[in-house]
């Protein structure tokens, strides 16, 4: 089975209400590691969150200086920013019902329409999949990055391949390892993984060379941004990014590869963006099927779609929740 369909498949497996999902997102603070799937536990305020958008909240609203309880000026709240950018911040941030428009003074001022429930979220998962160790890459590399950076609390390898000593020796030994079936949907859990300190200094390796490894500390309160908007990404985008090509012969998978799209005339679960079209020799045009991708993460996670969103009410003076 091709990587693709192993990562929805493990996807489809790991998603349940207390697992929230998403792949191919970033993982770095100022380098460039894309980690395959990343699962969420979530927190006491994960039902705050979900009351405000079904999207990804913009970082730099979530950081900027301004509240619930009184409006302020763009130019206050986004100094460094030129007035398009800040057009473009604000924009997002009230398409995503986090920010509300108001005016002080005359000129333009936004406001929180409730506080950033930061407890919303309680682990962050790091999982690379390598269905095939007889051909990995640069995974011990990636493997090194997640584990000296400590974004995420714990790093797991998952793979269909035998796992050998040879192999447990080129993992770095805080990375557990699932041996996962995407036949079947079945994982077992061959090393379970060592909690990073998400909370203490980290290395960042920014770059590998032959007899020189580029590296830069990472702080506290930086990895602590990296993970919150890792987090909102993960929320946004979940993991069934894919839309159904308009094709009769590409219908929905079965088993943990349900939703995702089968192609009959292929015989596997394909890529649709990369893959499907009238250039297919396969390709037969014809309405996509009747699946509800929303309807299915809604059921299947904590997620929830299309929030009336949090309005404010006043608790006293000049002081809002």
């Amino acid at each position: 089975m091709r990587e693709y369909a192993f990562e929805l498949a493990l996807c489809g497996a790991i998603e349940d209400e207390e697992t929230l999902v998403a792949r191919q997102l970033g993982a770095h603070v100022q380098g460039r590691r894309i980690i395959d799937v990343v699962a969420i536990e979530p927190g006491p305020a994960v039902d705050r969150r979900a009351a405000i958008t079904d999207g990804t909240i913009p970082s730099a609203a979530i950081e900027a200086p301004v509240g619930p309880g009184t409006a302020r000026a763009l130019r206050d709240v986004f100094p460094d920013r030129r007035p398009e950018q800040r057009g473009r911040l604000v924009e997002r941030a009230v398409q995503a019902g986090f920010f509300e428009r108001e005016r002080v003074g005359g000129d333009p001022a936004v406001r929180q329409v409730c506080r950033y429930p930061e407890r919303w979220f309680d682990r962050l998962v790091g999982i690379e999949n390598k269905p095939d160790l007889d051909r990995p890459g640069d995974l011990q590399g990636q493997l090194q990055t997640d584990v000296s950076l400590g974004i995420f609390d714990a790093v797991v390898l998952a793979t269909a391949s035998h796992v050998t000593g040879a192999h447990r020796n080129r993992i770095p030994e805080e990375v557990g390892i699932w041996q996962f079936d995407p036949e079947s949907g079945e994982r077992d859990v061959l090393r379970d993984p060592t909690s990073l300190a998400t909370d203490r200094t980290g290395i960042e390796i920014l770059d590998r060379m032959p007899g020189q490894t580029d590296i830069r500390t990472v702080s506290p309160s930086e990895k602590a941004r990296a993970r919150r908007r890792l987090a909102e990404r993960a929320y946004g985008k979940g993991w069934r990014t894919f839309d159904y090509p308009g094709c009769t012969r590409c219908v929905p998978g079965d088993g943990p590869t349900e939703t995702a799209p089968y192609c009959e005339w292929a015989g596997r679960i394909v890529d649709p963006a990369s893959e499907c079209g009238p250039d297919c020799r396969g390709y037969e045009s014809g309405e996509c099927p009747p699946v509800d991708l929303t309807a299915r993460r809604a059921n299947a996670s904590p997620w929830r779609p299309d929030p009336e969103g949090r309005t404010r009410r006043q608790a006293g003076l000049d002081r809002y929740e």
